[in-house]
């Protein structure tokens, strides 16, 4: 399918590796040139260079921290004015309810929550003008069913969700849609230090973690960054013109919900 924007600009955030990366090669697929944006420079640079060799389209990189006001003006001021804005960066560490004090939302709330919505009162505002734009938050599966143990990560995102909930159909009518996605499992670095923990807690092999963490998923495994990548394509194509401020799972079922 010609998903109908080669030529278009994407920022793709936190995009060295993992979901971001995934999302930052298929938008290249579709020729879409890219802004990179990561911590460390070194992964940057060789996502950056595949890409390049791969599908021929630009790219820029830009190492910097994007939940700080320093480093989004760095990516702001070499990305310019880009057609395409995925969000995205890692989530707080997990705990229990008694852990967190003020200080640790604050924190949660600048990088999953303030940062995004910060980027999109940047960019969107360009995107109105010129007719046309997209914004995809890479969220959580948490958004829809609460992980105990993320509870920094539950507040935050859904403070965010709401956020785009209201802005979403109020920028609609200019061209601009904007949408979440909220991944559950998926074969990245972070899968592995999960399964990592469980094996060293548990005594299990990394094999038997991994299988184990399948087991609560009804597709039976892990989602792919490729998979990902491909719905957020999507999602940032001339095809989802009427796709407004949705929150679409790519869990593998692993949410049992009728909506």
């Amino acid at each position: 399918m010609d998903l109908g924007i080669k030529g278009k600009t994407a920022l793709v955030c936190a995009s060295s590796r993992g979901l971001g990366l995934g999302c930052a090669r298929a938008l290249a697929a579709a020729g879409v040139d890219l802004v990179m944006n990561a911590r460390g420079s070194e992964a940057l640079e060789a996502s950056a260079e595949a890409i390049r060799t791969d599908f021929g389209v630009g790219v820029v990189t830009v190492a910097a921290d994007i939940t700080t006001e320093e480093g989004r003006a760095a990516v702001l001021a070499e990305a310019g004015a880009v057609d395409i804005l995925v969000n995205n960066a890692g989530g707080p560490p997990p705990g229990k309810w008694t852990d967190w004090d003020r200080e640790d939302f604050i924190a949660a709330l600048d990088a999953n929550m303030l940062a995004p919505i910060a980027l999109i009162k940047a960019l969107v505002p360009g995107m109105m003008e010129r007719g046309w734009g997209r914004v995809v938050n890479i969220t959580s599966q948490s958004v829809k069913a609460p992980i105990a143990v993320l509870g920094l990560s539950n507040s935050a995102r859904a403070g965010l969700t709401g956020y785009v909930a209201g802005t979403s159909r109020q920028v609609a009518g200019s061209g601009v849609n904007i949408n979440n996605l909220l991944p559950g499992i998926h074969a990245t670095d972070r899968a592995t230090a999960l399964d990592k923990g469980v094996s060293e807690a548990q005594g299990l092999s990394m094999e038997e973690a991994k299988a184990q963490r399948c087991a609560t998923i009804p597709a039976g495994r892990y989602g792919t960054p490729e998979e990902f990548g491909a719905t957020c394509a999507f999602l940032c194509s001339q095809h989802a013109g009427f796709i407004v401020g949705q929150n679409i799972l790519l869990d593998g079922g692993g949410v049992n919900a009728t909506l």
